[in-house]
């Protein structure tokens, strides 16, 4: 398999660094090593060297998207990116495109974009700000860019597992870790009777509205 790369898309901030950065790293590394793919162990130092001259003033911060080839080779681009407002809600809908379950590609963050492309094309940009994926069987899995959580009021947030078709996102692993989030499997219904997020480690948490 050598016609995709790795993904890693991190926050850069003048006055804390790179976002979770041990965990960005470790998840390159582990799919690098699993996918055969060479060159992991240089991602440390390319992040450092793009960030290097960045001339941030205080507050600012940076979105840092490394790609990982099949030969080795590592790109990083930089742009500006400004924090959403505590307060934003997002308006999510589920999309009829469905993922496969049994595609193991879809737990690494690479280049193949297809599916979650046509599921962002069935809506307008105005019509919602992500939308959401499921599975053959109708689980719940994630957005297009982002991880699921439920608040039931369990104190509690259920993410959907691995299983089910999805990436090991980076912010869904430190809230596990953090035990903030358990893996649970979750279906539309179950999404109407809680509170809803999205989110990913350039985003972090972010309330959404769930439109059907």
């Amino acid at each position: 398999m050598t016609d995709f790369s790795l993904i890693e898309t991190l926050r850069y901030e003048r006055d804390n660094g790179f976002v979770r950065l041990r965990l960005h790293l470790a998840r390159l590394k582990r799919s690098a090593r699993r996918l055969a793919i060479p060159g992991a162990e240089t991602a440390e130092t390319a992040l450092v060297d793009a960030v290097a001259n960045a001339g941030l003033s205080a507050g600012e911060a940076l979105r840092v998207r490394l790609e990982l080839f099949p030969d080795g080779r590592i790109d990083v681009k930089t742009a500006p990116f400004v924090p959403l407002p505590a307060d934003t809600l997002w308006q999510v809908r589920i999309a009829k495109t469905r993922l496969d379950s049994r595609d193991p590609l879809l737990r690494y963050k690479t280049s193949r974009r297809m599916i979650y492309e046509a599921a962002r094309a069935e809506f307008a940009a105005g019509e919602a700000d992500e939308v959401l994926l499921l599975n053959e069987k109708g689980e719940v899995c994630e957005g297009t860019i982002t991880s699921v959580f439920l608040d039931d009021g369990s104190g509690v947030l259920k993410t959907p597992p691995i299983a089910c078709g999805l990436l090991a996102g980076v912010l869904r692993t430190e809230l596990i870790c953090q035990r903030r989030a358990r893996v649970a499997r979750l279906s539309p219904a179950d999404m109407a009777g809680g509170n809803l997020y999205v989110g990913n480690s350039l985003r972090g948490l972010i309330r959404v509205n769930l439109l059907v």
